[in-house]
């Protein structure tokens, strides 16, 4: 079946992640993407391993299902004259280059709409468009840390934590798709592309705007607090007799329902937990008032009692229990690239019920060079 962006095309000038992870997206949902690589080794993202299935790493073949493969040295003219023929019959462009090398190379913004003015030109920064970083290149973690975000994860008397996913190059893949989507639409009104800017960085701070926007009214710089939230309590992770849980009673109807559910009725009218104001303010006394009673059962038995009782409550998964759920099973959600075998994550969205599906695995590094350029 054809999917929601068949007949679009997109030329992918990107590697590792941000980029690569925008085309993907794209590819999943139908458009045609054409992947340009560096003659030598390509896309570095082949070599993030092990492990590996079929020279290329678990990590390439995730964000590149679909698309075709294409070698141009964007430092060669003749290459560059063929990358703005290919680009001339495009409908999006996404790069996420060192900043500067597509200027450099005669292969900017400007130049590429002026070929093309439907076209919608998709950057993909690590600080910005603008500013004085705007030049200085950057990864997830570096912008974890300059944006923030490793200051709130963690306990208080841990140093700052990285977030284990590279959240801010997945999270800018996904702006960048958006961009891209809201540009075409926009362009079946004025007939003419644009040019889509997103940023690492911008994405840190989008993640940290609940503290940030805290901090500019208070003054008052946030702390870390562990496997707790910041305002809401018990909202966090409780040790049982043998496993973690994770309680989150986030407001008053459901503290109600939980004290009731851990036999402690008397809670809801103590005035320390009477309502969300006092329980935030004295949270580390409700948290040592609810442990010694949550370390009676088990987990599997706290599982049932509070989640019968109504109260969000969820098991501390690892990965191994998470692949094992059946809730993952029954959505669908991993499937098995065409010729490989191997099973990926889809994408998390679905369209009447059916998932967009791969259009093939990850290609080899210029597989598709000849048929495209003939």
């Amino acid at each position: 079946m054809p999917g929601p962006l068949d007949g679009v095309r997109v030329v992918e000038i990107g590697q590792a992640l941000a980029g690569p992870l925008a085309g993907v997206i794209l590819s999943d949902l139908g458009a045609d993407v054409i992947k340009v690589e560096k003659p030598d080794g390509g896309d570095d993202a082949r070599l993030w391993g092990p492990p590996f299935v079929d020279g290329d790493s678990i990590s390439f073949h995730t964000n590149n299902r679909g698309k075709r493969s294409v070698t141009l040295d964007i430092k060669d003219p003749v290459d560059v004259e063929k990358l703005k023929a290919l680009t001339a019959h495009a409908d999006i462009l996404i790069q996420n280059l060192r900043p500067g090398i597509v200027e450099a190379c005669g292969i900017g913004p400007d130049v590429m709409t002026a070929i093309n003015p439907g076209l919608i030109y998709c950057s993909i920064w690590a600080f910005g468009s603008t500013g004085p970083l705007k030049m200085a290149p950057g990864f997830d973690p570096l912008l974890q840390c300059y944006g923030a975000v490793v200051s709130l994860t963690g306990r208080p008397e841990d140093p700052p934590t990285f977030c284990a996913p590279a959240i801010n190059d997945t999270a800018t893949g996904m702006w960048c798709v958006i961009g891209a989507l809201a540009a075409l639409k926009q362009r079946e009104t004025t007939g003419r592309g644009c040019v889509v800017d997103a940023s690492l960085f911008e994405t840190a701070v989008a993640w940290v705007q609940g503290p940030l926007n805290q901090y500019n009214h208070t003054g008052v710089v946030p702390k870390r607090h562990g496997a707790a939230s910041a305002t809401l309590a018990p909202y966090q992770i409780f040790e049982t007799a043998d496993r973690p849980l994770c309680i989150a009673a986030g407001n008053d109807r459901l503290f109600v329902k939980l004290a009731r559910a851990l036999d402690h009725p008397e809670w809801t009218t103590d005035e320390r937990f009477s309502d969300g104001r006092r329980r935030s303010a004295n949270r580390e006394v409700l948290a040592a008032t609810l442990q010694p009673v949550l370390l009676t059962k088990t987990r599997v038995e706290w599982l049932g009692i509070i989640g019968e009782a109504g109260v969000p409550v969820a098991p501390v998964n690892d990965i191994a229990e998470l692949a094992a759920t059946e809730q993952l099973q029954s959505l669908d959600l991993m499937l098995t690239l065409p010729d490989s075998g191997l099973k990926i994550v889809g994408l998390p969205i679905s369209f009447d019920g059916q998932r967009p599906r791969p259009t093939g695995d990850s290609p080899k590094l210029g597989e598709h060079t000849a048929e495209i350029f003939g």
